[in-house]
This record gives structure tokens, C-alpha cells and sequence, in this order.
């Protein structure tokens, strides 16, 4: 009873290992350096001096506990 009981446990531990291991086909490969995506709202954002300040403004307030 505990020897089938013991390969039904070992089977099912290795069942699951495997199916976690699967790695999806459809993975898309990007060039590094090379954006593909859509284009990003915070890029255009970024240029604004008034972000700019906001942001430095931001790490300033959490660097001062440092």
C-alpha cells in the first residue's frame, strides 16, 4: 500500500516540475536597444522642464532622510 501510494506521490511531484518548466513558443525576440512597442505616453513627458523639476524635486524629498 505505501510503495503505490509513494509512486503516486513521486509521479504527481513530477508531473508538476515538468509542467513548469514549459516555456510558451510564441515568445516574441527583441533587438536590444530597439523599442517595438507602442509609443510611450512618458517619453514625451520626459522633455518637459516642469517634469523635470517635479522629479528632482521628488528624489531630492527621498534622499533627505539618508
Amino acid at each position: 500500500m505505501h510503495g503505490k501510494l509513494r509512486i503516486v506521490i513521486v509521479a504527481a511531484v513530477a508531473l508538476t516540475a515538468l509542467a513548469s518548466c514549459y516555456e510558451s513558443p510564441n515568445a516574441k525576440i527583441y533587438k536590444p536597444g530597439v523599442y517595438k512597442g507602442s509609443q510611450d505616453p512618458l517619453l514625451a513627458k520626459q522633455r518637459d522642464p516642469q517634469q523635470q523639476t517635479a522629479l528632482r524635486e521628488r528624489f531630492d524629498l527621498g534622499q533627505r532622510d539618508r
